[in-house]
């Protein structure tokens, strides 16, 4: 049994080990078909800082998790997929399930009642969420950049932050007491995804509150004893060596790709990647780099020597 998960673990031997970690690999934005590769390896080249994942990765497993030096960046688009995830995926889909699960033609006001409550109940999530996202993050990102809220701080949304996922379980209950139907195949379903939503939003809330928070409470900590961030230079403010610095292997492969003519497809094929994990390395080169086109990278990758004329 892992007791830790480690850079050095291959990282399907993490979902081997519990497989709740493919939605946290989603939520950082990490795809599949990654091999035998390990976690640091497949970190480095899908532009994700593996501290973070596996401080989270051990955190939602019940395992040995330091939480030190979690990136506030890094935690905070994962909580965003995770939001993207809940309010357009998820949740609509339990509603499409139950409504085809349920009557609503009849005179038993009870199904109308049940999306009554559901629709309700989605209504608070997305307040909530996008409170957290127009809100809170802003703040962090804020911070991160060194401005400072003078009438907020991160106690102010931790004393707030409640347990959203309860009234799930309150709908759970509703349905298996007083919504009598033989053989109900897809209502079983939906109960199913009801419950796996219930266990999720909480172990999203559990992130947010003993991962997410105490992070933002030490840089408030770090401002204010004075400590001044040295804020990350900015794609325009570097130099073409730093950018390359700041390419992974894989990038810098792809990029040649690139350069020479090559399509996502036939890159794809060429370093045995899914073209939607070619698109997703397009997409991190471009903002390492701020050069949007094929034309540009090339003359990038010639002017580097990261190909040979």
């Amino acid at each position: 049994m892992i007791t830790e998960y480690r850079p050095t673990h291959k990282m399907r031997d993490l979902i081997n080990d519990n497989n709740l970690l493919i939605m946290v690999m989603s939520r950082f934005g990490i795809s599949l078909g990654f091999g035998d590769k390990t976690v640091q390896t497949i970190c480095l080249e899908q532009g994700v800082d593996c501290t973070t994942f596996l401080s989270v990765a051990n955190f939602v497993s019940n395992k040995v998790c330091a939480v030190e030096n979690i990136l506030l960046t890094s935690i905070i688009d994962y909580l965003k997929r995770a939001h993207i995830y809940f309010l357009n995926f998820n949740l609509p889909t339990i509603r499409r399930k139950l409504i085809e699960a349920i009557d609503c033609s009849g005179s038993d006001n009870v199904a109308m009642l049940i999306i009554k409550f559901y629709d309700e109940y989605v209504t608070e999530v997305r307040a909530h969420m996008e409170h957290e996202n127009q809100t809170v993050f802003t703040y962090v990102e804020n911070l991160i950049n060194g401005i400072v809220a003078t009438n907020y701080t991160i106690s102010d949304f931790a004393e707030k932050h409640n347990d959203i996922e309860y009234k799930l379980q309150e709908l759970k209950d509703i349905i298996i007491r007083y919504y009598p139907q033989r053989e109900n195949n897809l209502l079983n379903s939906a109960l199913f995804d009801i419950i796996n939503c219930e266990q999720d939003l909480m172990l999203h809330r559990m992130v947010e509150d003993k991962l997410f928070v105490p992070a933002v409470v030490r840089l408030e900590e770090k401002i204010e004893r004075g400590e001044t961030l040295k804020p990350k230079p900015t794609p325009s403010e570097m130099s073409d060596e730093e950018k390359i610095q700041s390419l992974s292997e894989r990038e810098k492969e792809i990029i040649a790709c690139v350069a020479k003519g090559m399509s996502n497809k036939e890159i794809a094929e060429e370093l045995f990647l899914s073209v939607h994990t070619v698109t997703t390395h397009r997409r991190n080169i471009a903002s390492k780099l701020q050069i949007h086109s094929s034309a540009g990278l090339t003359i990038f990758a010639i002017v580097n020597k990261l190909i040979s004329c």
